[in-house]
Parts: structure tokens; C-alpha cells; sequence
């Protein structure tokens, strides 16, 4: 586990610790959670991307901001939910040094970059609902998909630069990680040097890249309901508040948890391990197979395109006098309110 390096041992692996105080009776059911919130989520991303690419339809600046979203989650997960499956399952809790840290980035790139991408999500609905006649003319998809590459750059480049703050400091001593994947904050305290700047510098960082697009969001939706309210009947009102309460449920989901956890972590309050690991776990993972269902399912097109493709591979029986016998499959109907100003977007 450790090579001498002159006075000091350095560490060439972390052991994964997951909830660290979990009893072994509850590991099966704990894993098995993990494991179908991964497959739920492999599943549904999958699908997102998959009808998005395939489907000429769907090829429009919404959808492409939705597709990324959907990439950024299904990497994650793929990234750190197997290796944390793999040590209650098999025991394997070991993590080399260079993995650590390759999640280390990936675990902040991709977090970073989910901010930006739900940012770019509020601007789109913004000016639809706002400026619904000069949407095609404001949004593209050359320019929205510009944007999510820049957007990928920038994360990546935040990312990087919170990965360097961590991978420099020497690491000669205690490897066990209170976490179910690597990150900044855990690694660094693991560190044998005082390492309360580097702390502060990703704190700084992090709560930049969470708060920026955290106000961009909540701006647009101040001038979203004063428009709609503004403009709409009673129940037309209540319509469009609903679809975007769905929105501002995967923000609050996203976004309370973590800068909750920011700010506890400078302040003298210590959390206990478990409760830790638990919202951690709560903001990173629920809101990758919720977004899919909030953001997709609730969209006519991508309803249709699902309800034809299920019609395909069920398709009806008949009898001989013609009428119709009992189905293959039983039908699905999605009944959920769409927002008037959306027709032409979704």
C-alpha cells in the first residue's frame, strides 16, 4: 500500500469506506439501492440520448441542452457508482492514487458542468415564455450547442484546477475515504500538512461555480412567473406554475444539499460520517434519474415518440369479425400539463 520516501511513506491507494459506520447486515440492501438507482439511471439517460440523436424532431435547442445534461449525469454515475457497488459486494474498497484523483476531476467537472447546463435551461425557458416571438431568432441550435461546449470546457477547466489544488499536497499517512467516491473535500483532509488554504481555495471555487448559476436561475424564473402571471388567465396560470415547479424541484434537489454542505464545511458544526455520505449520496445521484422523468416525460414529443415506439413492439390483436381483442400491452397515458408558450418549442 505505501513506498518510503525518505522521512515519510507516500500513499499509493484509498480505501473507499461508503458510509462508514454501516453495519455489514445492511450492505446488501445499501449496494442494491446504489445498484438500481444505477440502472434507472443508465436506462433512462440512455434513452434521452439515444431518442435525441435518432429522432430529427428532437432536434432542437432544448433538447440539445437536455442531451447534455443526460451525458453529464450517465458519466458520473458510470464513474463512481460501480466502485463503491464493487467494495460491498466483493469487498473491493481499494481505489489507486491515479483513479482517486481521476475522479476527483470527473466528480467536479461533471458537477460543475451540471450547473451551467441547468443555467442554460433556465435562459432557453426564459425566452420562450418572455420573448416567444423572437425565440428562433435568439436561440439556435448552432448557438446552444456552442454554448454546452463551452460550457464542457469551462467545467473542464474547473475541474482541473480543483484536482491540482488536491493532488499537490503529500499524502504519507491515513488513506481511508469517508465517502462513496473521491472528491476535494474528503481527500483533503487526509493530507499530512496543514492544508486550511487549499481548503478555502476550493470552497472559493466551488461556491462561485454553484452561486453564479444558482442566481442566473433564480433570476429568470423571478421574470418567468411576473410574465406568465401577468399574461395568463387563472388556469393557465395555474399550468404554468405547475411545469415549473417540476424545474425548480431538481434545482432545489441539486443545488440546496450542496451549498448546504459548502457551508458546513467551513463553519465549526461537524456532521456525523453517515449523515455526511447520506446527502451527499441524496444531491448527487437522485437528481440523474429524476431529471430524465421531470425533463423529458413531461415533453409532448418525446410522449409521443415513447407511446409509438411502446405501440410498435405491442402492437394490437384483432379477430376475425374485426374487432379489437385484448391488447398485448397495457396502454400508457401520460396526462400532465403543458405550458402554452411551449407548443413551439417542445
Amino acid at each position: 500500500m505505501t513506498i518510503s520516501m525518505s522521512n515519510q511513506t507516500a500513499v499509493t491507494e484509498f480505501i473507499l469506506l461508503g458510509f462508514p459506520g454501516l453495519q455489514p447486515i445492511f450492505f446488501l440492501p445499501v449496494s442494491l439501492t446504489m445498484f438500481v438507482a444505477y440502472i434507472v439511471s443508465l436506462i433512462a439517460n440512455s434513452t434521452v440520448i439515444i431518442l435525441i440523436i435518432l429522432r430529427e424532431q428532437l432536434h432542437h435547442p432544448m433538447y440539445i441542452i437536455i442531451a447534455n445534461l443526460a451525458l453529464s449525469d450517465l458519466l458520473f454515475d458510470t464513474i463512481t457508482l460501480p466502485k463503491i457497488i464493487a467494495k460491498y459486494w466483493f469487498g473491493a474498497g481499494s481505489i489507486s492514487f491515479n483513479w482517486c484523483f481521476f475522479q476527483v476531476f470527473c466528480v467536479h467537472n461533471l458537477g460543475s458542468l451540471d450547473s451551467f447546463i441547468i443555467m442554460l435551461m433556465a435562459i432557453d425557458r426564459y425566452v420562450a415564455i418572455c420573448k416567444p416571438l423572437r425565440y428562433h431568432s435568439i436561440i439556435s441550435n448552432k448557438l446552444v450547442t456552442l454554448l454546452c461546449y463551452l460550457c464542457w470546457v469551462i467545467a473542464s477547466i474547473i475541474g482541473l484546477a480543483i484536482t491540482l489544488n488536491a493532488v499537490q499536497l503529500p499524502y504519507c499517512g491515513p488513506n481511508r475515504v469517508k465517502s462513496c467516491f473521491c472528491s476535494n473535500a474528503v481527500l483533503i483532509i487526509l493530507a499530512c500538512i496543514d492544508a486550511s488554504l487549499e481548503r478555502r481555495k476550493g470552497f472559493i471555487i466551488a461556491i462561485c461555480v454553484h452561486l453564479f448559476p444558482l442566481a442566473v436561475i433564480v433570476l429568470s424564473y423571478i421574470l418567468i412567473i411576473r410574465v406568465v402571471h401577468l399574461s395568463a388567465n387563472n388556469g393557465n396560470w395555474q399550468k404554468a406554475f405547475y411545469t415549473c415547479t417540476t424545474h425548480l424541484i431538481v434545482i432545489g434537489l441539486y443545488f440546496i444539499p450542496r451549498l448546504f454542505l459548502y457551508i458546513i464545511s467551513q463553519a465549526p458544526v461537524t456532521l456525523d460520517a453517515d449523515t455526511n455520505v447520506l446527502i451527499i449520496s441524496i444531491f448527487t445521484f437522485i437528481p440523474h434519474f429524476a431529471s430524465p422523468i421531470t425533463f423529458c416525460l413531461r415533453t409532448k414529443k418525446i410522449r409521443n415518440i415513447l407511446a409509438q415506439m411502446f405501440k410498435s413492439i405491442c402492437p394490437r390483436s384483432e379477430n376475425k369479425s374485426g374487432t379489437l381483442v385484448k391488447r398485448h400491452c397495457t396502454s400508457i397515458q401520460f396526462n400532465v400539463h403543458e405550458m402554452p408558450m411551449y407548443k413551439n418549442s417542445l
